[in-house]
């Protein structure tokens, strides 16, 4: 596998070995020997897999306190998927970083806690799966909203579909500071 570092610290782009022939591919997605050898030391201790139609936006979500590292991954279809640094003593602070993952380049994305996360469904639809470092905790959850100017994001699409509660996500400036990162 090729581990790529992202454009803000802590992210991480892996690229699995593919094995492929006339039948078919096959490939790794979680080994933990392999994988704390390439830099990613960590315990994963629940999975999620969504499946959305073209068009769909979840997040930007995030947790804390007991924040989420998530191992992400396409496995039909394409999404844009993006990471926001909340790590107020970062120098990214507030910075994005977006790239494609889909069934066909099979690349996954490291986000580490610290990051608020989504993505934007750009195929047909897309199966779309995530292994995290923390429970899913709804009281601990925020939902910054997608198309804050503050952040600038550039979507691929103007008019995606959220649900009602990431419409009604928090502007980055109104993050309460004591639910940002240290």
């Amino acid at each position: 596998m090729n581990v790529l570092k992202g454009e803000i610290a802590g992210l991480l782009i892996i690229e699995p070995k593919v094995h492929g022939d006339a039948r078919g591919f096959f490939l790794e997605t979680w080994n933990r020997g392999r994988y704390r050898e390439a830099g990613l030391d960590v315990d994963f201790v629940q999975d999620n897999v969504s499946f959305s139609r073209r068009g769909t936006l979840r997040g930007l979500h995030f947790q804390n306190p007991n924040p989420q590292g998530k191992l992400l991954q396409v496995l039909q279809g394409e999404v844009f998927d993006v990471a926001v640094d909340l790590r107020r003593s970062s120098s990214t602070f507030g910075k994005w970083q977006g790239l494609l993952l889909s069934g066909e380049n099979k690349r996954q994305f490291y986000v580490p806690p610290g990051f608020a996360h989504g993505f934007l469904v750009l195929s047909e639809t897309a199966l779309f799966h995530y292994k995290c470092t923390g429970f899913y905790l709804p009281k601990d959850e925020i939902s910054v909203w997608w198309n804050d100017p503050d952040i600038g994001i550039k979507w691929p699409l103007q008019e995606p579909l959220v649900s009602e509660r990431d419409a009604k996500g928090l502007r980055f400036r109104d993050l309460p500071p004591d639910r940002l990162f240290a």
